[in-house]
């Protein structure tokens, strides 16, 4: 590897790599071998233009989480991964620190929305789940009933308004014709829900504000409070993902750089029902996060009252795109990494003269960022990461353990004490459906958020609006 300058390393094509491979990372930012030879890896793909990863890297399936593949005609499931359309959303209160408990808030959402793997909450038909394959956000006003907490909560104006908010308008050429039964099974009753693993809900304060003028347009106030929210397709995207990986691996996997990296060509019916796959799932988790919103609102309005509660944006990752960067229409996959647009790729939108809002999530415990795209991350594609990125695997950061807490013989021991665990999360109300395993997404498991972000503003991949940090934390 060469570095280049403070914030990023090359690394020369070399042996069956087809393009060199760029990391944005600073000296203090740890790089993991085996991440750096799957980006390395991805770098050997067919029409491969492009092979870069964000401050975020680490280790994934197939490529690095933390990565952007541009290419020219075939579609990677695995760069794209399980968690199709895993996002981001924000919303605003018009309330500063100190008018609202947080461990109020946190109770009172949790008896809405459950929390970790395997849960479900709003049942649908499969007729109507179809229509939120196939339309996503827009769809849900053709699925909402009458009664029951969820629709008598729900707002047709203010889900209008969401959706001007939302990336891509929170609806994709989704179709649900691709998906295996099992997927679609899957789905029926899972909308609502968080799920496990690093997804969570946030209650957050504002402690500093670097955009006052944008921040101010968005609903941002230093000292106020906002919520965010963190989740995926579920089961569904999961099955998606699955299904897919195993359809390329059986067409390509004798042919790709490793079996992981088995594609399918774009134009192929694979490669169509892949995308309409992948679309679906990425509606799917739209629609998920738009029915969380709806309790989340909920129950800050059962204790505010009717008070404004708009969401500054809603933006994904774990997904790939078609899309023209130098005037070539290529497959943008972004795989832990975030779209970061400037003012001129988001005409038609709300966002058209100021640019594309980002949301980057610290770990559990520390700080999280509303940035803002800006030109100069063309050598990105407009993409930054997705995240701070871990330091250490789930099992490393907890130990061996059953999901009841059990060590498992001769298993690994927790390198994150107890102890040490209930120091970095001091302060923080925090609500863990799994006591055993929140150890995983300790903020010691992390990179460091602040050096991160560093890195991103300071390769001009994006500006910094504003930092919350959080006061409550639902976690699966």
């Amino acid at each position: 590897m060469k570095r280049l300058d403070a914030n990023r390393v090359l690394i020369p094509a070399e042996g069956n790599m087809k393009v060199d491979a760029l990391i944005y990372a600073s000296e203090d930012i740890r790089l993991e071998v085996d991440a750096v030879r799957q980006l390395k890896d991805a770098a050997c793909l067919p029409s491969v233009h492009k092979a870069l990863a964000t401050p975020d890297i680490h280790l994934g399936y197939g490529v690095p989480i933390g990565c952007v593949v541009g290419l020219g005609d075939i579609v990677v499931p695995a760069a794209v991964g399980y968690d199709i359309n895993c996002g981001m959303r924000v919303l605003t209160t018009p309330v500063k620190r100190g008018r609202l408990d947080p461990a109020e808030v946190a109770r009172s959402i949790r008896r809405d929305i459950p929390l970790g793997e395997g849960k479900t909450n709003l049942a649908l038909s499969m007729d109507q789940l179809d229509v939120v394959l196939t339309r996503g956000v827009k769809g849900v006003r053709e699925v909402a009933g009458d009664t029951g907490r969820i629709w008598e909560s729900r707002d047709a104006d203010e889900e209008e308004s969401d959706i001007l908010h939302i990336e891509d308008g929170g609806s994709m050429p989704g179709n649900p014709g691709a998906l295996s039964t099992r997927a679609r099974e899957r789905g029926l009753r899972q909308l609502g829900t968080l799920g496990g693993g690093n997804h969570f809900i946030e209650v957050q304060v504002v402690d500093r504000v670097e955009d006052e003028k944008l921040a101010r347009r968005w609903g941002i106030e230093k000292d106020g409070l906002c919520v965010m929210i963190h989740s995926g397709s579920r089961g569904l995207g999961h099955q998606v993902g699955g299904d897919y990986m195993k359809l390329a691996s059986r067409l390509t996997g004798d042919v790709a750089p490793t079996r992981h990296l088995a594609w399918l060509d774009a134009d192929s019916r694979e490669g169509k029902n892949y995308v309409g796959a992948m679309y679906a799932a990425a509606n799917f988790a739209f629609v998920n996060r738009e029915i969380m919103t709806i309790l989340v609102r909920r129950n800050l309005r059962h204790l505010l009252g009717e008070v404004p509660l708009p969401i500054v944006y809603d933006v994904p990752h774990n997904m790939a795109k078609r899309e023209k960067h130098d005037g070539i229409e290529l497959w943008v996959h972004r795989k832990g990494a975030t779209r970061a647009f400037p003012p001129e790729r988001m005409q038609g939108t709300p966002f058209a003269d100021v640019g594309q809002p980002v949301l980057i999530p610290g770990s559990m415990g520390t700080a999280s960022y509303v940035l803002v795209g800006t030109p100069e991350s063309k050598a990105t594609y407009y993409s930054v990461n997705h995240g701070a990125g871990r330091t250490m695997s789930r099992t490393e950061a907890a130990g061996s353990r059953s999901r009841r807490g059990r060590r498992r013989k001769g298993g690994r021991e927790a390198a994150i004490s107890d102890e040490d665990f209930r120091k970095a999360m001091d302060g923080v109300f925090l609500i863990a459906e799994n006591r055993w395993s929140v150890k995983e997404e300790a903020p010691q498991a992390y990179k460091d958020i602040d050096e991160v972000v560093r890195v991103v503003v300071a390769a001009g991949l994006a500006n910094v609006v504003a930092r919350m940090v959080p006061l409550a934390v639902l976690k699966g």
